[in-house]
């Protein structure tokens, strides 16, 4: 699989992986789960010691890919457990991001210093459940997403890349400022070429470009083998 080639800064690294459909059933063995979470340290599997066997693989399958990414650069394998809001945890000196979805996980990381930001997010490629655009989009990018439809109709689900890229953008902005951004707070321009951008919406009270923080971001989308990913290298000040 190559979801993410070509959508990263160079200086990025990533590792991307196939996740076998597992079965929800209680109790059910798995030949797959089991392989994937003997690669686990003994407190990661202690965390997801009481979940069902598809979030078992999930969590195995993204890890493995975050260790092999962070090996190429030059990382020992480290326990990777997820933080009070469930963001991953990176050895110091390292910025990443995870993502999975049905069949597909991956992970990036890179150096702290060398990319101002990173978010990634993979999606099945389908159109949203009806209702949910509403909930998770302003009218301007309603609008925007309704033009490229009918510009090309029939190859890209635009909805599905909006929701995406909001949450390449909520990845990229958490550790940055440790505080929640809600999908209405990030106004995406998606771009027929493949590239969007992201203009944060903050409130008089919340800190933005004046406390450090970015007033956007700039991002990339690809729609491939049935999937959707977005990704967030770039900062706007």
């Amino acid at each position: 699989m190559t979801l993410l080639d070509g959508l990263l800064p160079d200086w990025v690294r990533w590792a991307e992986s196939a996740v076998p459909v597992v079965s929800l059933a209680p109790g059910t063995p798995d030949a797959f789960v089991e392989t994937i979470e003997s690669t686990l340290f003994p407190e990661e599997r202690e965390h997801i010691a009481q979940a069902v066997a598809k979030r078992r693989a999930e969590f195995a399958a993204v890890r493995r890919c975050a260790r092999t990414a962070l090996r190429e650069l030059g990382y020992p394998p480290v326990p990777i457990l997820p933080g009070e809001h469930r963001e991953p945890q990176w050895p110091d000196g390292v910025i990443g991001s995870m993502t999975h979805c049905a069949g597909y996980c991956a992970a990036a990381v890179a150096r702290e210093g060398e990319v101002p930001a990173l978010g990634i997010d993979a999606e099945v490629h389908a159109p949203l459940p009806e209702g949910v655009l509403g909930l998770i989009s302003l009218e301007s990018e309603r609008e925007l997403i309704a033009k490229l439809a009918a510009k090309a109709p029939g190859g890209v689900h635009w909805d599905r890349v909006l929701f995406s890229a909001k949450e390449s953008v909520y990845k990229a902005w958490f550790p940055l400022a440790r505080r929640w951004l809600g999908f209405e707070q990030a106004d995406i321009e998606l771009r027929p070429d493949g590239t969007f951008g992201a203009t944060l919406l903050l409130g008089a009270d919340e800190p933005g470009p004046a406390g450090g923080l970015p007033s956007g971001f700039a991002g990339r989308w690809t729609v491939a083998d049935g999937l959707t990913a977005t990704v967030i290298g770039e900062v706007v000040r």
